[in-house]
């Protein structure tokens, strides 16, 4: 793998390419390492560096729709958000959360994943616009290449829990090939490793693809960097994997020769923007409760052929009970919530000199000083001074015996917290909406590109599956004796307005995949309707989102049409060197 940045290099230039993939994030990574193996030349333009930066992060921009811009819902997203994504703000990604740089949005994930469920690729009458047009097993090869490439246990726990409709459902970790104390990052991770026919090129933004209406193909692709140079790329086939926000943008933009963009013909280009739904339902407190629940829906370690692997228990609506209730699917998972006297929190105000109440700092540091103690031994885990035999010895048989403490270890960057009780947090799927969509604002970036705008709500039946969730918990806490939640008042009131929930960054749905083309924007093999050589991977692409993680399920997605491309170049060159585009 060759990596450059377009900053070095002198303006004008062209270069030709058999594929070019915009975007390298995990899913357009993922594309060209296996294309590469399978003979393919691949130019992967990024329009990042290594590591995010505040020029790049200024593209991620997004003007939301007014009835987004709530003040209460900015905080409660920075407060979701803003841990993890250090240069992100939700003013200016008012909607959701995208990353420039080399690994894309994996520089800020969390590393949770869970494959998507039968029903989510179902036609269901209730749901308007849902089913896809393959099913759930034409992906299960995908799905296990996929997992492999994660990291993933092949296994999953058996079920643990079942009442009052609500059954166990279960979430992975990817974590890091290099730092064990880490989630999997694309960028630092798996990029090293890509094979010497794929070509990198940073600070590489696609401003705009050309299209030839004689041939229906994209014959051209410009790029620019921020230093000022500029780049014409001639591809073969161009795969857009960059985003749910970014792929409906630059097909809407590029519309020299289609007014309304490529492939919108049917005006469906960034429509049916689908996310995740993410609001609490309550809280859980008092120790005994707390040490219930963190037994049953903690994390749990499992080993698998020398490896140790670390779940995340939650409950998810079953599926006769989204068919009879007319429901999303959707689930519930248990966040840690940290006390007012947390030590790391008191030494950090301490040390910054910013103590309001220096004598209550100072007796929280000194009652906590067990905590600090295993902060201290995780940051000696992290250092190169100890052997990586070390670690993996460590930190495998933590994962195997300890599972809860290794994931507040990776929540807390290494330093554990003093907890009160458990957030009780809710995440639902959103049904596909034709108003919910990606369009162009009338700002420009500094390319003089109009700006990503975003129009995005639940309605009616996001509300009363999130209702139906904290009702079936009250009812299966009950059930299963534990003490009952607290609640939060709108839970059981359906004449009480439900908060605007926090859009959770799976961003899915604006160019879904259909039969026809009036009623999707690709096809079964993710080809843009009306073309010959334009791909799209990623969660653009998803008709509908289940309630998982769905890195997990874009990769299986991006590995099986890397799949479909390699097996068309091979059938063109069958084909006597035939003259047409090798994929079709």
């Amino acid at each position: 793998m060759a990596v450059t940045r377009l900053s070095g290099r002198d303006g004008g230039a062209t270069i030709e390419t058999d594929l070019a993939i915009v975007g390298g994030g995990p899913v357009g990574l993922a594309i060209a390492d296996r294309c590469a193996r399978k003979g393919i030349d691949v130019l992967v333009l990024e329009s990042g560096l290594e590591q995010q930066d505040e020029a790049h992060e200024a593209f991620n921009e997004v003007i939301a729709a007014d009835w987004m811009q709530h003040p209460d819902l900015a905080a409660r997203r920075t407060g979701f958000h803003g841990g993890q994504a250090p240069l992100w703000n939700a003013q200016r990604q008012a909607y959701g959360v995208r990353c420039r740089g080399l690994g894309g949005s994996t520089q800020a994930w969390a590393g949770k994943v869970a494959p998507f469920d039968d029903i989510d690729f179902a036609e269901r009458n209730w749901v308007p616009d849902s089913g896809w047009p393959i099913g759930r097993k034409e992906l299960d090869s995908s799905l296990d290449q996929a997992r492999e490439l994660l990291g993933l246990c092949p296994t999953s726990p058996a079920p643990r829990f079942s009442e009052a409709g609500l059954q166990s459902c279960y979430w992975q970790f990817a974590r890091s090939r290099t730092d064990r104390l880490d989630v999997m990052r694309f960028g630092r991770d798996f990029a090293p490793g890509l094979p010497p026919k794929v070509r990198v090129l940073l600070d590489a933004t696609v401003t705009r693809m050309g299209f030839d209406p004689a041939s229906q193909t994209v014959d051209v692709l410009e790029v620019a960097s921020l230093s000022g140079a500029s780049l014409t790329v001639k591809p073969r086939h161009v795969v857009l994997a960059a985003g749910a926000i970014e792929n409906p943008r630059l097909m809407l933009v590029s519309n020299d020769v289609e007014p309304g963009g490529i492939g919108n013909h049917h005006d469906l280009v960034g429509r049916y923007l689908i996310d995740h739904a993410g609001i609490r339902l309550g809280e859980v407190k008092g120790s005994k409760n707390i040490v219930q629940l963190a037994r049953t829906f903690g994390f749990y370690g499992q080993s698998q052929a020398g490896r140790s692997h670390m779940f995340m228990h939650g409950l998810n609506l079953s599926p006769d009970l989204q068919e009879q209730r007319e429901l999303l699917n959707a689930a519930i998972y248990f966040a840690p919530l940290r006390a007012v006297d947390d030590p790391f929190d008191a030494l950090k105000r301490l040390l910054r000199g910013r103590s309001d109440a220096k004598f209550h700092d100072v007796a929280a540091v000194a009652k906590g000083m067990g905590y600090i103690a295993r902060g201290i031994g995780t940051k000696m885990l992290a250092s190169p001074s100890v052997p990586q035999w070390s670690k993996d010895l460590i930190v495998g048989s933590a994962i195997r015996f300890a599972p809860n403490m290794v994931a507040d270890e990776f929540a807390s960057g290494g330093l554990p917290h003093k907890l009160t009780g458990l957030g009780i947090e809710a995440i639902t799927e959103t049904a596909p909406d034709r108003g919910n969509r990606i369009l162009l604002a009338d700002k420009l970036d500094a390319f003089g590109i109009r700006c990503a705008a975003a129009q995005w709500r639940v309605g009616e039946i996001e509300a009363r599956t999130i209702r139906t969730l904290a009702t079936r918990l009250d009812r299966a806490f009950a059930a299963a004796g534990y003490a009952a939640p607290e609640l939060v008042d709108w839970a059981n009131d359906d004449d009480h307005p439900l908060p605007a929930p926090v859009d959770l960054a799976h961003m899915m749905g604006t160019t879904r995949m259909a039969k026809n083309p009036d009623r999707g924007v690709v096809d079964s093999n993710c080809r843009v309707f009306g073309t010959k050589n334009l791909y799209i991977a990623g969660g653009s692409v998803c008709p509908t989102g289940g309630h998982a993680n769905p890195t997990w399920m874009f990769l299986a997605l991006a590995l099986r049409l890397a799949d479909h491309l390699a097996l068309e170049q091979n059938r063109c060159e069958a084909t006597v060197r035939c003259k047409a585009p090798a994929f079709t």
